[in-house]
């Protein structure tokens, strides 16, 4: 990462809605970054799963039927597939998605343990997110939540999720270590989050210091 050797004495990343996710990707990917805070604002980290996302880009595909687009060879084309997560079909989002669940580390015969170390040396990482985001669903995927298999009426905290108590990418090292803070923010839409003075003056610019 030639941004990193250029600032030896180490830099901080956000990565804003889709941006976050793309952002954790590069940390995974390249163990031997400098990056000391990575701040996710409105990211969907857990992945996505929500009629009005899904809405913005094909207007008239419907919730429970979108999978057959996204969890095929060509659906793969299309960068919400990648991290599309359908709770009523978990195989096929095993099966097809390209993205999340290797970043997730959770693709049998594929862990990479430099994902777990670009992870975990970092000085912080901060999950921004609230529930009047409007678009990210369910919202607390921004801070790696999500819908249990076949239930999307009940949300799984991040904590109680597989990925975080094996550790599978280095979450649980993380908040273990003090190193994970989490930012529940009321009454921010999902196209304000990064122009929002309060969010930016009290939730970003503290950890860029």
């Amino acid at each position: 990462m030639q941004i990193c050797a250029i600032n030896p004495d180490g830099i901080h990343l956000i990565g804003y809605s889709q941006g976050g996710l793309i952002a954790r990707g590069i940390l995974e990917k390249f163990p031997y970054h400098n990056v000391q805070n990575f701040i996710s604002l409105s990211s969907p980290q857990a992945g996505e799963y929500g009629t009005k996302f899904l809405h913005i880009f094909y207007p008239n595909q419907a919730l429970r039927e979108a999978y057959e687009l996204f969890y095929s060879h060509m659906g793969q084309f299309i960068s919400v597939g990648n991290y599309w997560n359908d709770p009523f079909h978990q195989e096929l989002y095993y099966k097809y998605s390209q993205f999340l669940p290797y970043i997730n580390n959770e693709v049998e015969g594929y862990r990479d343990e430099d994902y777990k170390r670009g992870i975990t040396k970092l000085r912080r990482m901060v999950l921004i997110g609230g529930p009047d985001d409007g678009v990210i669903a369910p919202w607390q995927s921004s801070q790696f939540g999500f819908y249990a298999d076949n239930d999307t009426d009940t949300v799984e905290d991040m904590r109680d999720r597989d990925i975080y108590k094996q550790d599978l990418f280095g979450l649980r090292t993380l908040d273990d270590e003090g190193k994970l803070t989490l930012y529940s923010v009321a009454g921010v839409t999902h196209s304000n989050w990064h122009r929002n003075l309060s969010v930016i003056d009290n939730y970003i610019m503290p950890w860029l210091s």
